[in-house]
């Protein structure tokens, strides 16, 4: 009888360690979320809401330096601090002048509601993106043929150098199964490329776009990263208030031509329009791709080819479009819906009407943004225009 009263005191013992592993960060600071606990310990489970009881008296307490910190909001758990006030109460980190420059940011600075936000910082983060795009195409699963390459100088010259298509080979099963290139297709074909002719989207539309928003950024390791990092510089208070400006930015619809509500940030880069006889806006590889294999879109050549060896790559196309031509129609190929999502995202943001340099793979990419100056929502918010990967 003792043997098993001995027994069954360890497994109650046993049972009770392990239970409150679960509900610890020991041994646990910085590990991605994992359904398996019942609280978590990486750096997204603040803004989520799910953090362990004991997180910030495990994770936070080493956190004495400004990298990556720079501008972030207060938080009276953290030893020191990295926001423009620090100086005035007298808690910056020992690093604060050197990684932040002294005033919460450095370099080009500007875009969030929030904290400063820095280049460095925005570099650090699209190399993060780039290395959890897990969606993207593989070289087996898509194959290009760029052709013909021409000089700046003749791309308004509407010549067609390419006898072959730019899509040699996509394997749609293995791609566009995945929910998030469903949830891309399915709000990719509810538009009327021609500016000045009212938009009209039925329930069911509206409940697509949402659906897109949610599928990308909720529900991928991707958009959860883009949004802790959002959240931390004080952009958005909650995942909530996070999704609906992504849908206003880019689905509040707006006017181009004829003071129809004909136009939205979603619709010009992409889907594409045409205004004024040419092609506007267009930067998006599967759009591309599906307009070619239908025999609506005649690809040219083009005016530069990113350095990259593998996907995402970067093409800056010349085409015609059912007889519309785009001088040059640049993209981000063969990444996943949420990763072109994200990365235009995280510079209009960031980066409003600027020039945003990131860095994928260590090599550099300049993202070009615009903001729409005729009309606004919410508190005065600006619609996104366009944003597109320009030459460096």
């Amino acid at each position: 009888m003792k043997v098993f009263a001995v027994l069954a005191l360890w497994v109650t013992l046993f049972h009770q360690g392990y239970s409150n592993s679960l509900d610890s960060c020991q041994a646990r600071c910085g590990y991605d979320a994992d359904s398996r606990y019942s609280c978590q310990c990486d750096k997204t489970c603040e803004p989520f809401g799910d953090c362990c009881s004991d997180y910030n008296a495990i994770c936070k307490a080493g956190a004495t330096t400004c990298k990556g910190r720079c501008g972030e909001k207060y938080n009276s758990q953290n030893e020191c601090h990295c926001n423009s006030k620090c100086a005035q109460y007298s808690n910056c980190c020992n690093d604060y002048a050197d990684q932040c420059n002294g005033n919460g940011g450095g370099g080009d600075e500007g875009g969030s509601e929030g904290g400063v936000i820095t280049d460095a910082e925005i570099k650090a983060l699209s190399e993060a993106l780039y290395a959890l795009d897990s969606n993207k195409a593989s070289a087996s699963e898509l194959i290009i043929d760029p052709q013909a390459r021409v000089p700046d100088s003749q791309t308004s010259s509407k010549k067609d150098l390419s006898s072959k298509r730019l899509f040699k080979y996509l394997d749609e099963e293995a791609l566009f199964s995945k929910p998030t290139y469903a949830a891309f297709l399915a709000v990719l074909n509810n538009y009327n490329r021609m500016t000045g002719q009212k938009e009209d989207f039925s329930s069911q539309q509206l409940d697509e776009q949402e659906n897109f928003i949610r599928e990308t950024m909720s529900n991928t390791e991707l958009g959860r990263e883009l949004y802790a990092f959002l959240y931390t510089k004080g952009v958005y208070a909650s995942e909530e208030e996070f999704i609906y400006d992504l849908k206003m930015m880019w689905f509040g619809l707006y006017s181009r031509n004829n003071n129809a509500m004909d136009s939205s940030g979603f619709e010009h880069i992409f889907a594409g329009e045409v205004k004024g006889g040419k092609v506007s806006g267009f930067h998006n590889w599967i759009q591309f791709y599906l307009l070619e294999k239908t025999g609506k879109l005649n690809y040219y050549s083009h005016s530069f080819d990113g350095p990259w060896t593998s996907y995402p790559d970067v093409l800056g196309m010349q085409f015609m479009w059912d007889g519309y031509y785009k001088q040059v129609g640049s993209a981000v190929i063969g990444c996943s819906p949420e990763f072109d999502f994200a990365l235009y995202s995280l510079c209009y943001i960031t980066r409003p009407g600027k020039s945003c340099r990131l860095s994928l793979g260590g090599k550099q990419l300049r993202i070009q943004t615009y903001t729409w100056e005729n009309s606004t929502y919410g508190n005065g918010k600006k619609f996104i225009g366009s944003a597109f990967p320009a030459t460096p």
